[in-house]
């Protein structure tokens, strides 16, 4: 796995972006260079999923697949291989590809640069697993129309970046010291990564939850952290991000994990800040003690 893989639309701003029939999305004041909103910006962990928009793609398809040599394949298998052929890319700009959190279908994807399609296609997993996870980094726009994607009627996000990894390999890839225990320290890293994917209504598009998955994605620490605590007979008590004090012309947002002595009750909490002010978080300050005023 790579090592980096780890608000509503107004009626104005509605009314400027435009569908084409091919379903492809242009939306002028997505980038923020019109309109007088702010950008919505999606930095969001779920699975991706590529369906049918109605049944003349479906019959479509389906032939594509029948002159393909499919024996001893799965559905899953035949599907993916279709999809993944030259000739079949027709087919691959006209599938609904469904971003899905919690089992919840929450955003429709569109790639901002055309090329970006392969990625969406690699996605789907030949042979899929509960563990796969797909990280989505792009902006909001608005509801997709019910004649877009068969009924679906959730937000179109037009994405600039996708991460696809299993849960697994995430946790493996995570630095940790020499003299860390392995079954410990991944069984520590698998418990925050939890808890952050647990979390209500993480959809990743308020300032929060994006600041939440990019930690969860790109700052091993917490993780170091988390395996360090759970040793000294520390649990995870909570999770906390909101805005910070030291906001500005910048959005920072404090993120806070508070560990509770299982024995004393006695709390322990530590704060990191993280920049989601635009549409790539980025860390102000590392992870350091932190203490209620």
């Amino acid at each position: 796995m790579d090592q980096e893989a780890v608000a509503a639309i107004s009626p104005a701003q509605e009314e400027a972006v435009a569908t084409s029939p091919n379903g492809s999305m242009s939306c002028p004041t997505c980038d923020g260079a019109a309109g007088s909103m702010p950008t919505s910006y999606i930095y969001a962990i779920g699975t991706i999923e590529a369906q049918f928009p109605g049944l003349s793609v479906k019959k479509e398809f389906a032939q594509a697949v029948g002159r393909a040599d499919t024996a001893g394949q799965t559905d899953q298998e035949a599907f993916f291989e279709a999809l993944s052929k030259r000739e079949n890319r027709y087919l691959a700009r006209q599938m609904c590809w469904v971003f899905t959190i919690q089992g919840l279908e929450t955003y429709l994807l569109q790639p901002r640069d055309p090329m970006d399609l392969d990625r969406l296609i690699e996605a789907i997993r030949p042979q899929p697993s509960p563990m796969d996870l797909d990280v989505v980094i792009g902006i909001r726009g608005p509801i997709a129309p019910p004649e877009m994607c068969n009924g679906i009627m959730i937000p179109i996000v037009a994405f600039d970046q996708i991460y696809s990894f299993d849960r697994e390999s995430l946790i493996k890839a995570i630095p940790r010291s020499e003299n860390a225990d392995e079954k410990k320290f991944q069984a520590a890293a698998d418990h925050v990564f939890g808890r952050i994917m647990q979390m209500t209504d993480n959809a990743g598009a308020t300032d929060e939850d994006r600041a939440l998955n990019y930690l969860a994605m790109r700052y091993p620490a917490i993780y170091a952290k988390a395996a360090e605590q759970f040793g000294q007979g520390f649990a995870l008590s909570a999770v906390e991000a909101r805005p910070s004090a030291l906001s500005g012309a910048r959005k920072i947002i404090d993120v806070v994990f508070t560990y509770t002595n299982r024995n004393t009750d006695f709390t322990e909490k530590f704060l990191v800040r993280v920049d989601a002010t635009e549409e790539f978080p980025f860390l102000v300050s590392k992870l350091s003690p932190y203490y209620d005023r």
